[in-house]
């Protein structure tokens, strides 16, 4: 009897997700918060100032810390994307639409809370452009390993767990028709705006 690959689900997610919102390259991921993770650890931000808005979410600097770099608060929110500066890295949890990729860029999606376009409850995404990254990403959210058995792996890098279940992928790709016209077009989203803690007051996230 042959058995099915759970990991084509999550892959056909991640090429869903690329049709839609222009990206080459989708990388599944458990969190919006992890998918920041990778993002900045590929980037190398260790004692690396890294500026954001002080209105966000406060995984955001967790990770910013976690990843080696250092907070830098800017005064004020976002709505829908915000560079975290100055890396590639996008905090795009407020913009889920049509073609938003924007070019060398890692932009970080959000498919968690009752706020967001796609609502999976939980779950994320990096989109990229950069083959070599995508590479990167890919085995460093699995444990460093490749989309297979581990007993036909080779281990060849460290990594985390961070895989995108294919529960969850199933369940995203029933839900992105509603992104879509009787016609086939494509739907645009407008972007989010949430009113978030003001951050900046939290002497935790200063080192």
């Amino acid at each position: 009897m042959s058995l099915v690959n759970p990991h084509s689900i999550t892959k056909d997610f991640e090429k869903i997700l690329s049709e839609y919102t222009g990206a080459p390259y989708v990388i599944c991921v458990d969190s919006l918060s992890n998918a920041l993770f990778l993002g900045l650890m590929y980037e190398g931000i260790k004692d690396i100032e890294v500026s954001i808005p002080s209105k966000t979410y406060p995984s955001v600097p967790c990770e910013i810390i976690h990843a080696g770099g250092k907070v830098k608060f800017i005064e004020g929110g976002f709505k829908g994307a915000y560079q975290l500066k100055p890396t590639k890295v996008w905090d795009s949890a407020l913009r889920f639409t049509a073609d938003m990729y924007m070019p060398g860029t890692y932009m970080c999606l959000s498919f968690t809370g009752a706020h967001k376009h796609l609502k999976l409850s939980k779950g994320g995404a990096i989109l990229t452009d950069d083959p070599v990254a995508y590479a990167w990403f890919k085995r460093a959210r699995f444990s460093g390993r490749n989309e297979c058995s581990y007993h036909d792996d080779e281990f060849t890098m460290l990594g985390w767990n961070f895989y995108m279940i294919p529960e969850l992928a199933a369940r995203g790709i029933q839900q992105m028709a509603q992104f879509y016209n009787q016609d086939g077009s494509k739907k645009d989203n407008a972007d989010i705006e949430l009113c978030y803690p003001d951050l900046s007051k939290y002497p935790v996230y200063v080192l």
